[in-house]
């Protein structure tokens, strides 16, 4: 099934505006797929660890992280981590250096087959325009 997600940043070091991406991907797509799905979104180049965790906010602690270091994303499918434990978010957070931050939140659009002619995962809304991962600086 072809689910709904938001994907919405949250904080990044040169982050200036909002930036939101309403993206559908396969339920049985695992983190890591997820997480290709958001960098392709932004067009950020994937140079940086990352991981994804389940919070009550973005900041509190007893977080439950899904990463490399414990292999979770390559193995753990979104069907897995939904529906959400009550009062859980999901969070996306690449570059520990400028931590990118973002929020994955599941649409309540209804989930459909995939559409013959489209590749998923697809971005099929924008707001905002892609953060720029690393800036030009200019010397004073």
């Amino acid at each position: 099934m072809i689910w709904t997600f938001k994907i919405e940043l949250l904080f990044g070091m040169n982050a200036e505006e909002a930036c939101v991406r309403i993206i559908e991907i396969d339920s049985s797509s695992t983190l890591e797929a997820l997480h290709y799905a958001i960098q392709d979104a932004v067009a950020f180049d994937d140079d940086h660890l990352y991981e994804f965790y389940l919070s009550r906010t973005e900041r509190s602690g007893g977080r439950t992280s899904f990463n490399d270091e414990n292999e979770t994303i390559y193995d753990l499918t979104l069907e897995d981590v939904f529906p959400l434990e009550k009062g859980k978010k999901l969070y996306y957070l690449f570059d520990y250096g400028d931590e990118w931050l973002f929020k994955i939140t599941k649409s309540g659009k209804k989930p459909h087959n995939p559409e013959k002619g489209v590749k998923y995962p697809a971005v099929i809304e924008k707001l905002g325009e892609n953060p720029e991962q690393y800036p030009m600086w200019e010397d004073e």
